[in-house]
């Protein structure tokens, strides 16, 4: 199934809030990414139809092996991402900004490319 590249946001803020805090409620998303409630509460419940993520009796909310697979694909491929423009000279923060918008885009072939590149220490 194809996440749109808000889906992917979410997951990957999903996985970076319970990395922080260990647990993950609708609030810490809204608060995280300054989106409104109902908003937040819609993409919970698309997440959650689509078996990406759980949501326990509490609010709490987790990632689903699904769910886990996805938010590590985009947050690797951030990470990466994020390391090359810094290594061409970008300031950190308008890296990071700019490998938010890339992660979404770019083809595999060239993520690929990249990440040879800076796996090779060639960066």
């Amino acid at each position: 199934m194809k996440l749109y590249q808000s889906a992917e946001d979410y997951l990957e803020t999903i996985l970076k809030l319970h990395g922080k805090t260990g647990a993950v409620r609708s609030i810490d998303i809204v608060n995280e990414l300054g989106y409104s409630k109902p908003s937040v509460s819609v993409a919970m419940k698309k997440l959650r139809e689509s078996g990406y993520i759980k949501m326990d009796a509490d609010g709490f909310i987790t990632l689903t092996e699904l769910g886990l697979e996805a938010a590590s694909k985009v947050y690797a491929r951030h990470q990466i991402l994020t390391r090359f423009l810094v290594d061409l000279g970008v300031s950190e923060e308008v890296a990071a900004e700019d490998a938010c918008r890339m992660e979404h885009h770019i083809s595999e072939e060239t993520f690929e490319k990249i990440k040879q590149k800076i796996e090779s220490g060639e960066g």
